[in-house]
């Protein structure tokens, strides 16, 4: 998950991103709160039934020949994510117990290619790496932020953009591209996130060009966010873009005015698989994702979760991480 800045307490931080490491090591907070809906297709058409028809892929042998032959030899992908359950990254299903989202999909997306049967793990955030770090897991698929410090542990290859977004009301006219767009305006963030530190630094700057400032709203859950909007105590929303994407599709009460990256401005931030340093499978997992990118089916997913928006056109391997 992306970083979070900055730090206010472990208290916030365990309730944000359930997590025992600090948010340095959270991504833009899971919003765990989310509705996930009981209906089998929200407003978007997303569906959320666990018997769901997903997109699948056909194994190349190619690729599927580059991963270690003890992996090989054991025929499954064990893969990792996040409990924190966050739509549309990874929640249940209206079954209560099957995992459903865009990244179980792009797990058993990138078993196919590889040949290997997809084994998908929900534990906490700290346990996931506890896993990587012992080999019980192959690879984390969960909302994880490359980072020039995990490095020293960790592979990457990326799979999506990392954003946060702005949502606002229907029909309310506002557009945000920059800080000038925000002066004046009311902006409701999760305490201790990435999200916190781009508008404290916007109203900042709003001040220091003799604009009006940000009136920044803190609010520990989504229920109070949208209780918020819908009455109008908040202009806008500033949250991880899959979770307000999820939101604008599912609710279709509101849209998203505008996006940033959520690594800052000039530079990208990239949601990654993450493997134990030379496990041998970022190369071949690269590998795969990149199929998919080519024959249409990673497009095909992220569009099904409303997530076109932080789609890549390439997987690398340990690309430029935040600092």
């Amino acid at each position: 998950m992306s970083r979070h800045r900055p730090v206010r307490s472990l208290a916030v931080s365990l309730s944000l991103c359930v997590a025992a490491l600090t948010l340095s090591a959270c991504a833009n907070p899971p919003d765990a709160g989310s509705p996930a809906g009981t209906a089998s297709d929200g407003a978007g058409g997303i569906s959320k039934e666990a018997g769901q028809n997903r997109v699948r892929a056909k194994r190349v042998a190619e690729i599927a020949a580059q991963v270690p032959q003890a992996v090989r030899d054991r025929g499954t992908l064990e893969v990792v994510t996040f409990a924190g359950l966050a739509p549309p990254l990874s929640f249940y299903a209206t079954d209560n117990k099957t995992v459903i989202g865009m990244e179980p999909d792009l797990a058993r997306l990138v078993a196919d290619v590889l040949g290997l049967e997809p084994r998908l793990h929900t534990v906490s955030w700290e346990n996931m790496f506890v896993g990587l770090d012992s080999g019980k897991y192959d690879v984390a698929i969960a909302n994880i932020t490359d980072t020039e410090e995990r490095k020293r542990k960790y592979d990457f290859a990326s799979y999506r953009q990392d954003k946060v977004a702005f949502e606002a009301l229907q029909g309310s006219s506002l557009t945000v591209r920059g800080p000038k767009d925000v002066a004046g305006l009311t902006v409701a963030v999760h305490p201790g996130t990435n999200q916190e530190k781009l508008i404290t630094q916007w109203s900042e700057e709003n001040e220091r060009a003799g604009r009006k400032p940000v009136a920044v709203k803190y609010y520990q859950t989504q229920s109070d966010v949208y209780l918020a909007l819908r009455s109008r105590r908040i202009d806008l929303y500033l949250g991880s873009n899959p979770s307000v994407a999820y939101h604008v599709a599912d609710a279709g009460q509101t849209d998203i005015v505008g996006t940033y990256s959520g690594a800052g401005p000039d530079r990208e931030g990239w949601i990654a698989a993450t493997m134990k340093k030379d496990n041998g499978l970022a190369a071949p997992l690269a590998r795969a994702v990149n199929e998919l990118i080519g024959n249409g089916t990673y497009g095909k997913a992220v569009k099904r979760w409303h997530l076109t928006g932080e789609a890549v056109t390439e997987s690398r391997v340990n690309p430029p991480g935040l600092p």
